[in-house]
């Protein structure tokens, strides 16, 4: 592109200058150069430029998507064309240059443009002022374009409709509540009512803004609506938290189009209601409507949640199928999602073929290669996306500490917290002192992490304490953990890991007089431990479970696959590990709670109904317990199964009796 745009220049620093008639048609509907070249053998065969010449140009300009500087020095030579055959009052020619460097970020070169034209013609068009705002909202200015409207207004340049959408928009896109209100009074007195563009406008500035109340009221005073009103309320409803009313608006739209379809299952994306954003997703193929990009961004965030690796390579093929753009946006949640369903080769495979890499496709990788146990690879990237330029954000920075953990790289994880602040400006928050307490932490660092935490600049959080807690737990260090502890509870006294942790490092101490107090502390406070929840793809359907589930339509087959399973694992030697049941129960009790864990029925679940030589893949919400890692990795090696857990700290890669985890938390 660059190179384009470069031979674009070239071209127009060589052209003749004859004059003659217009052919303004053979720039137009083209790319920079190739617009520019048309200009050249227009003039070359005798045409002059007019008024609908250089529109067709400076929009090609505008739209290059090269080096800024290459875009910018076309812009210019355009510029300097328009101010030599006389252009540069001229309404058409002014408003696309306007736009041009507008749109480009170059505010003060536009309003030079629009104050040189209002000199020249006494006074400004409103298209000029129009595409001073929309040219700011297009480089995401809204700032200046709602500045820009007051200083049209302060002019008494006469709006239009065009620029209450585009200033509306602005208000909508930056969140300006305020000039909204006072723009949509000015639309009620300025006599453009009914216009349904304008209409659509007003009601998505309120939903963007968030006065769902105003919007719904406009709506539903709305003689007409579009789908682009429909879906501006969805959109504002979903933002809201109100997705179940945003369904319901959702089920009686006339008519539904693709823009309708990705609202509806990006707002399940956003609360978390993964299933409901596939099942719709389902829905819409049913409807043969037709996915774009940002549908499949959400459809492919949305399987990366689930663990549903079936799904989204399915997604993948209907995008190939289909044509969809495969953008920056589809790489990186397909990075995204290979990852997180425990698939990291096939999340390189998507980086390498990537040809245009912005900081959240190496942030994604880099996070990935951690979380996946591939620590020092995941350093090893960072280096590489430095020496492409790109500059690392504090998320990535989460992705380069949690490698240093992983690996146990103490003095790694040290140079790069301190490096964020010294090296890039960037402050560390509270989830990076978390990723030092715990690189601190699982190298024995006990009281350096303690120290650490003493000198944070804000408060530590419950999270921090537990890191700091579930250290002291593998180190037997109870001084330092029972403060841990008291922190904890101080900040969530019904913390039932806590209770768990501190009860574990009082047995491994062999204080079991301390045990039984914790246990007594348990019973009396009625504490119960969140319920853990597994889920498996199988067939590209979501199975779940929870502990003692006995919900599922194979119900009886499960469980008597687990009991055949249960006898080879003891068999091999397997003891169940009781140390984190909290109910006072009776040994044999006890183990039972164990054997019906989450993932044991989804393990077992797998067993029955896939081929011996598929992967396994569970997801499941809580930090899985000692007895089940125990468990899986046995069976991994029973029945030469490999077997990935993504639980709510780490992944676990079982295979041949081994999991990739050097040491469990």
């Amino acid at each position: 592109m660059v190179r384009a745009l470069s031979r674009a220049r070239s071209l127009l620093d060589g052209i003749p200058h004859r004059r003659g008639r217009a052919a303004s048609s053979s720039v137009s509907g083209h790319g920079a150069e190739e617009a520019v070249a048309g200009y050249v053998r227009m003039l070359a065969g005798g045409a002059r430029p007019d008024a609908y010449t250089f529109p067709s140009l400076l929009k090609a300009a505008a739209a290059a998507r090269g080096a800024a500087a290459a875009a910018a020095s076309v812009g210019g030579a355009i510029h300097a064309h328009v101010v030599k055959f006389g252009m540069e009052s001229n309404a058409h020619a002014a408003s696309s240059l306007i736009v041009m460097y507008a749109a480009r970020g170059d505010g003060a070169a536009a309003r030079a443009v629009l104050e040189a034209a209002c000199l020249a013609t006494g006074g400004g068009a409103p298209v000029m002022w129009n595409a001073l705002i929309s040219g700011h909202n297009r480089s995401g200015r809204f700032e200046l374009s709602c500045c820009s409207f007051v200083d049209m207004v302060r002019a008494s340049a006469m709006a239009t409709a065009v620029t209450y959408v585009s200033v509306l928009s602005a208000c909508g896109k930056g969140k300006d509540l305020l000039l909204g209100m006072q723009v949509h009074k000015r639309v009620l007195e300025s006599g453009v009512l009914p216009d349904q563009r304008v209409e659509n406008a007003l009601v998505d500035m309120y939903a963007e803004c968030g006065d769902m109340d105003a919007a719904w009221v406009l709506f539903e005073g709305m003689q007409m609506r579009s789908m682009a009103s429909w879906t501006s309320v969805i959109s504002g409803l979903v933002r809201s938290g109100q997705v179940d009313r945003a369904r319901d608006l959702f089920d009686h739209m006339p008519e539904r189009d693709t823009i309708a379809w990705t609202a509806m299952i990006d707002g399940y994306v956003q609360v978390g209601r993964f299933r409901d954003a596939l099942e719709t997703f389902r829905y819409m193929q049913i409807c043969k409507v037709r996915a774009d990009e940002f549908t499949m961004v959400s459809v492919v965030t949305a399987c990366a949640q689930l663990g549903a690796l079936e799904t989204g390579e399915w997604a993948r093929i209907y995008m190939g199928r289909l044509g969809i753009k495969m953008d920056v946006f589809v790489g990186n949640a397909l990075i995204d999602m290979y990852s997180k369903c425990g698939s990291i080769e096939r999340a390189l495979d998507v980086f390498k073929d990537m040809h245009n890499r912005d900081k959240f496709t190496w942030t994604a990788i880099i996070l990935g290669l951690a979380v996946n146990g591939r620590g020092e690879e995941a350093i090893d990237m960072f280096y590489r996306m430095l020496r492409a330029l790109q500059t690392p954000d504090e998320v990535t920075f989460v992705g380069v500490l949690t490698a240093c953990t992983h690996a146990g790289l103490v003095d790694k994880g040290r140079e790069f917290f301190l490096s964020m602040t010294e090296a890039y400006n960037i402050s560390p928050t509270v989830v990076h002192y978390g990723c030092l307490i715990d690189v601190l932490g699982r190298a024995g660092k006990l009281k350096e992490a303690l120290d650490t935490i003493d000198k944070m600049p804000m408060k530590p959080n419950s999270t921090i304490w537990g890191t700091l807690l579930a250290s002291c737990r593998v180190y037997g260090n109870s001084e330092i953990g029972e403060l841990a502890a008291e922190r904890l509870l101080e900040l969530d006294p019904d913390n039932s890991t806590a209770y768990i942790l501190l009860s574990n490092m009082y047995a491994k101490s062999n204080r079991w007089k301390d045990v039984r107090r914790i246990r007594q502390i348990i019973m009396e406070k009625g504490i119960k431990k969140e319920p853990g929840c597994s889920m498996i793809e199988m067939n590209g359907i979501i199975h779940e479970f929870v502990a003692a589930d006995r919900s599922h339509p194979m119900n009886k087959e499960i469980y008597s696959k687990l009991e055949n399973v249960l006898t080879d694992l003891r068999n091999a030697g397997y003891v169940p590990d009781v140390t984190e049941v909290l109910v006072e129960v009776t040994e044999e009790e006890k183990q039972k709670v164990l054997y019906w864990h989450s993932e044991k029925l989804a393990v077992t679940f797998a067993l029955l109904t896939s081929e011996s030589n598929v992967i396994i893949r569970i997801v499941k919400n809580l930090r899985m317990c000692l007895d089940c890692h125990n468990a899986i990795k046995l069976i991994s090696k029973l029945y030469g199964r490999e077997v990935i857990v993504r639980d709510r700290t780490r992944f676990h890669h079982f295979r041949h009796g081994s999991c990739s985890c050097k040491d469990y938390w």
